[in-house]
């Protein structure tokens, strides 16, 4: 039952990572590898709002998310747009202002305990004699909420239509009338919020500290390859697929394996299935 549990919550928190890295890649396929960065300096900056300036926690939360949504804005605005298109040159650009600001951070003085975010509801529960912090649990239902709200934009909404249109074909969309660099900026936005929201949902369950912007790229990546790049519902899957392998592995051979279960699902998903689940690349077979 335990497993069950926890690979349900795991299985979400990390669907929730790596949302916002599959929606940037599916609609303006830019890898941006700056995803853990901007997960750890929304819960900086919510933080900071918090403590420092005294503001409202649910004040603090939306103010991070605006801030992090117009940083990103501007990173893909001065930085990406000009190497769009270079697959090389993106990786290393964005990893680059990624590595800036985490290690920025640590030179500022960012590390050790210091910085921690309250969770948004105290206290535990027993579901099946397995005791579940109650924080847990909202992370299920706003990672759920998430998943069913990103569909519904991309269905029902102008907006979210022209980036569904740019993601499956970006010449018809240009056809159209439809400009690609201001829809990339905009998922650009939206990746970068969503990378936000989760650092704010999942960051209270420990402390905000640098190495968790290297751990959550990683994790994300390795979902979003297993899921197959620029498939969104293939990430969500995968996610489920890599989280309760992690909980399996933490019960028979320790939490400090979780990460090697994250390298593993990318090693093995790129030597037999380059494309992953739901991927449309083309296999190695067809380039032979």
């Amino acid at each position: 039952m335990d497993i069950l549990i926890y690979g349900i919550i795991n299985s979400i928190a990390l669907a929730l990572m790596a949302l916002g890295f599959a929606l940037v890649y599916g609609i303006s396929r830019v890898p941006n590898f700056a995803h853990g960065a901007l997960y750890v300096i929304t819960g900086f900056i919510t933080w900071s709002l918090l403590r420092t300036l005294g503001l409202n926690y649910l004040i603090s939360i939306v103010l991070a998310l605006i801030i992090i949504g117009v940083v990103s804005a501007l990173i893909y605005q001065f930085a990406l747009i000009r190497v769009r298109g270079m697959a090389i040159s993106e990786i290393i650009a964005s990893y680059a202002i990624g590595l800036a600001i985490l290690e920025g951070l640590r030179w500022g003085g960012f590390k050790g305990t210091t910085y921690t975010l309250p969770v948004f509801i105290e206290g535990t529960i027993n579901i099946g004699d397995v005791p579940v912090d109650l924080h847990r649990l909202l992370v299920v239902a706003i990672g759920g909420a998430v998943v069913i709200l990103l569909w519904l934009f991309t269905h029902y909404t102008r907006i979210g239509l022209a980036l569904r249109g740019m993601a499956q074909d970006e010449r018809a969309v240009l056809m159209l009338g439809i400009d690609s660099d201001i829809m990339a900026l905009v998922a650009m936005a939206a990746g970068g919020m969503l990378a936000g929201l989760a650092g704010i949902v999942l960051l209270p369950l420990g402390n905000i500290v640098v190495e968790k912007g290297y751990d959550v790229l990683i994790q994300a990546i390795a979902v979003c390859i297993v899921g197959g790049l620029g498939s969104w519902m293939g990430a969500v899957l995968a996610a489920f697929l890599i989280g309760f392998a992690q909980i399996l592995t933490t019960v028979y051979l320790g939490s400090h394996f979780q990460m090697v279960v994250a390298l593993l699902a990318i090693i093995l998903t790129l030597i037999l299935r380059p494309s992953g689940l739901f991927g449309k690349q083309k296999e190695l077979e067809e380039r032979v």
